[in-house]
């Protein structure tokens, strides 16, 4: 029978075939084990122990099944199988032993035994081996496999290149490794290389793709790695970080794009857990704007935090359920006494309906995340992003004051500093309204966190060129020059809740953002790490052509975090404490007062006025650009001239 048409057999018979063959192989064990110790190849003494042919199959063959030598899938075997072969050909030999003594049949010299063992070992096992080794060689020539460069001959690049050969699609053919001690060795049959031979192994093996295989390596060296490997033509993916392996969110073969933070993130510090708890751990605790960016990432963390009971207050119906079915998952994973989740629908506009919340569930901490924060949007629409971020800010601090929270945060905006737009100067109003509660004393402590931009979050630049690429391009880029701070969303929430415990009262905490990034230069690294080229004057045959689209209504070309130059450490590495000047609470309220009359007649120069009054830094470098309001003048202008 050709191994083909073996192959196609139902499982049970191939089971069988696979029994009969280790049949034979106890025979010819049996044999060679008198065959090499007489010197013969039938010496006399056969004669003596003819009756141990029919025995050793009847007993190795049973025990054989019994430990599992007929269970396995061959060519998914990995060493457990050679694990079950010896020690069911110890038992077995063992067995032969005990009963062909119980029977006194004939002497049988221990050497025997010995080789008996051994030529079984080597037929059974060999013979899987063989047979394993060429089912996957088999099922990898008759499917189209991709070659892939593994970059980490490690214990996780060594688990990867297994899956890959057990998967379809990829076919690892070198190792790369940083270690020069690894050079030259060879890791499951393939040969570790340097990465200075990158180049040349790409163009040898035709390989497209480059594997990440370090999860547990720093942000910084991980950063060095992909600043080398893009200049390569080849794609470059990596496998899951620890924490997902480690979680079992993800499996070792279920590698993904790189990530903007793989290209731009650094090396978190460890969080003080007990900051994170102080505030959070065994409370009330409300999260306002529940379902955007940061808001999702505060409830995803502080209900690790274990609160007694978590407000998620929302005014988007789908973001609401979204979060709270994920939360929920999340608890029913935990398998931890119940936290009450309290999805609520309303808007931070409602003062009334915040205090009745806060009252009701005895919220002592509210994170304040609900805002507009779109610069070309609110800049369009002006009053919305008023009465949202500055009166939704002024109705849920007082709420909580009336409510007798314990601690008010307010989570802001680099954009707030010396700001160009209305999303900044709303920001900005935002902070002198806690400030200037603060000030007016009162049991609950109001703070501020002033962060810059959060990566992968709604309307980042992040989500948009990633989605250019993959439709081919342009990638458009607002100015040359632009350059941003970056975090990650959970080392930005993360950070929000510690400085909750640092605040006294009318603190404004600035996160450490780390080196402002220029934009040009995200883009031309996201493009090179697809594998693709970018296309210019200098290279026509580029893949992805870059536009620069210029600077959009209000946006500034580089973000600042302080007013002033003047703030200090706190007992968090990464959290200081800036000292700013603000008004007192008697001006905030009479500015607040007129801006909600001038907001009520539409009066957008009024607005715009009263705003650049509020907020001294506040420089508009544009008109105004709201939608209704641009339409009402240029019809104005029409029946004026007609």
């Amino acid at each position: 029978m050709k191994l083909e048409q073996f192959l196609n057999l139902p499982p049970d018979v191939r089971r069988l075939l696979l029994v009969v063959g280790d049949a034979l192989a106890v025979l010819v064990a049996v044999w060679a084990s008198f065959a090499i110790r007489l010197g013969d190849w039938w010496p006399d003494m056969l004669q003596d122990v003819v009756w141990l042919f029919l025995l050793a199959p009847a007993i190795l063959i049973p025990i054989f099944a019994g430990v599992g030598l007929y269970r396995p899938i061959l060519r998914y075997a990995d060493e457990s199988l050679l694990y079950t072969i010896v020690f069911g050909v110890s038992v077995g030999i063992l067995a032969m032993m005990a009963v062909w003594v119980f029977l006194r049949e004939g002497l049988v010299p221990r050497s025997s035994w010995v080789i008996c063992w051994l030529v079984l070992t080597a037929l059974v096992g060999g013979g899987r081996l063989l047979l394993r080794r060429y089912l996957r060689r088999r099922f990898r020539s008759n499917t189209a496999r991709t070659p892939v460069i593994v970059y980490g001959a490690g214990e996780a690049g060594a688990q990867l290149v297994n899956a890959l050969r057990y998967g379809s699609g990829f076919e690892p053919v070198v190792f790369v490794d940083d270690n020069p001690r690894l050079w030259g060795s060879v890791v499951l049959g393939m040969k570790v290389w340097a990465p200075a031979k990158l180049h040349r192994l790409i163009t040898r093996h035709e390989a497209s793709l480059i594997l990440l295989a370090l999860p547990s390596t720093s942000h910084r060296r991980r950063r060095e790695i992909l600043e080398m490997l893009a200049g390569l033509p080849a794609r470059v993916m990596a496998l899951p970080t620890l924490g997902e392996l480690t979680s079992g969110a993800r499996r070792i073969d279920e590698f993904r794009e790189i990530d903007v933070q793989d290209i731009l993130g650094r090396d978190s510090v460890q969080p003080n857990e007990a900051f994170l708890r102080a505030r959070v751990t065994g409370q009330s605790v409300m999260v306002t704007g529940a379902g955007g960016s940061i808001g999702a990432e505060l409830c995803r963390q502080i209900l690790v935090l274990r609160p007694r009971r978590l407000v998620l207050l929302e005014r988007s119906e789908f973001v609401l359920y979204s979060i709270e079915q994920e939360l929920n998952a999340m608890l029913d994973n935990m398998g931890w006494p119940p936290i009450e989740l309290v999805p609520l629908l309303g808007s931070v506009l409602h003062q009334q309906r915040l205090q009745g919340v806060m009252e009701s569930f005895e919220v002592r901490t509210v994170y304040h995340a609900a805002a507009y924060k779109h610069v070309p949007i609110v800049e369009r629409n002006p009053l919305e992003g008023v009465y949202n971020n500055v009166f939704g800010t002024l109705h849920a601090a007082q709420a909580a004051s009336a409510a007798q929270v314990e601690t008010f945060v307010l989570v802001s905006s680099d954009k707030a500093v010396r700001p160009t737009n209305v999303m900044g100067a709303t920001k900005r109003l935002a902070e002198l309204i806690l400030q200037g509660l603060a000030g007016e004393g009162g049991g609950t402590r109001f703070c501020m966190v002033r962060f810059g931009n959060v990566l992968d979050s709604s309307g980042s630049v992040v989500p948009l060129f990633r989605e250019q690429i993959r439709k081919g391009g342009p990638v458009t880029v607002t100015h040359p020059d632009v350059e941003r701070y970056f975090m990650t969303i959970p080392e930005a929430a993360q950070l929000v809740i510690q400085s909750s415990a640092l605040a006294q009262g009318g603190d404004l905490f600035l996160l450490d953002m780390g080196e402002a990034v220029r934009i040009l230069d995200l883009a031309q690294r996201m493009i090179a790490l697809s594998g693709l080229t970018i296309r210019d004057d200098s290279h026509p045959e580029g893949d992805i052509e870059i536009q620069f689209t210029g600077l959009r209504s209000g946006e500034k070309l580089r973000e600042e975090l302080l007013i002033d130059a003047d703030d200090l450490p706190t007992e968090h590495p990464m959290i200081r404490r800036a000292h700013e000047e603000h008004q007192p609470w008697s001006a905030i309220s009479d500015c607040l007062k007129r801006l909600d009359a001038a907001g009520r007649r539409f009066d957008y120069p009024l607005v715009r006025l009263i705003l650049q009054e509020a907020v001294a830094e506040y420089r508009p470098e544009n008109g105004i650009e709201d939608w209704v309001w641009r339409a009402e003048s240029r019809k104005t202008v029409t029946e004026l001239a007609s």
